[in-house]
């Protein structure tokens, strides 16, 4: 659907925050809490988290990544009030859980946006919620104020650059029944699961949501085979299989574009699989019968999928 750029706020030297609107007035799709939007603007399509919003308006919030060339950069530099971008309808594969008696939300820095929505929601709620935000400095620090205006009660700040730092000591001291909720880097998202583990948390009360996939060492190139179809393509080590499907006209569904939600889950016949993905299960990786497209690659040179 088509929306138009309402408003542009800076929240810090790095962030905006941009409102937007149906472009034909209409009213917009209901979302949850922790919801993301796929947008494209400038030939980028990016998934941003909506951190406020109603059938009237979204928000998605924006750090300008340095030395990227695309969809930030874009974001930031060219896009003004008044212009018109595409969105797809929201999707959450960040969900709250309706189990927890405490939730606890992690952030480092642009990390903050999908608990905004979730805290506004919580707090409607009058459900039991913390949260723990870790910036360079509070300059660097999207929405403090109205974290502290509308959530102060429930928020801590950790600014490094006071030599404040947000530490995984804090799940020490959580209830039992608390659910975690991690999201920033991948060096922090890495970090505070393995601890939360090694502390005896349940996986099932982690939660988390990446930004990019996980990094993968050394890629090497490979061969994929359709088996439907009998077409041999060739993955090089720059791409992912979503893409040289896509490239190919192969139509496969996908949307988060980081292994996280399972929606180019496609089966495979025979070969090797390279998991990088946070979907599967361990039970799930060892059966080597399924991979998701848009991270995962290839050990064995060769893949063969049910496409």
């Amino acid at each position: 659907m088509k929306v138009t750029v309402d408003q542009m706020i800076r929240e810090t030297a790095d962030v905006k925050r941009f409102r937007l609107r149906a472009t034909d007035g209409r009213e917009l799709p209901r979302f949850s809490a922790g919801a993301h939007i796929a947008t494209t603007a400038g030939g980028f399509e990016r998934n941003y988290s909506l951190v406020d919003g109603d059938r009237e308006f979204y928000e998605i919030a924006i750090r300008r990544e340095s030395g990227s060339r695309g969809g930030s950069v874009y974001w930031h530099d060219r896009v003004s009030e008044g212009d018109e971008v595409e969105i797809r309808c929201p999707k959450n594969h960040f969900p709250l859980s309706f189990r927890a008696k405490h939730h606890v939300f992690f952030a480092a820095g642009i990390g903050i946006t999908p608990f905004m929505a979730m805290m506004r929601e919580l707090s409607e709620r009058g459900a039991s919620f913390e949260l723990h935000y870790a910036a360079r400095s509070r300059a660097d620090c999207a929405f403090y104020d109205a974290i502290q205006r509308r959530f102060g009660s429930n928020a801590c700040f950790y600014f490094s650059k006071t030599g404040h730092r947000l530490t995984t000591e804090r799940l020490l001291e959580l209830p039992i029944g608390s659910h975690v909720y991690f999201c920033g880097p991948e060096s922090f998202i890495h970090d505070f699961t393995e601890a939360a583990l090694s502390l005896g948390y349940p996986k099932g009360s982690l939660h988390h949501e990446r930004f990019a996939a996980k990094p993968v060492p050394n890629p090497q190139p490979f061969t994929l085979v359709l088996a439907k179809t009998g077409q041999t393509l060739h993955v090089p080590k720059n791409k992912t299989v979503l893409e040289v499907l896509r490239e190919t006209g192969v139509k496969v569904p996908y949307s988060c574009r980081v292994g996280a939600c399972g929606t180019c889950e496609v089966e495979v016949l025979k070969g090797k699989i390279d998991h990088y993905d946070s979907f599967l299960s361990d039970e799930e990786r060892e059966k080597e019968d399924t991979m998701l497209t848009c991270v995962s690659r290839c050990r064995s040179g060769k893949l063969i999928l049910n496409l």
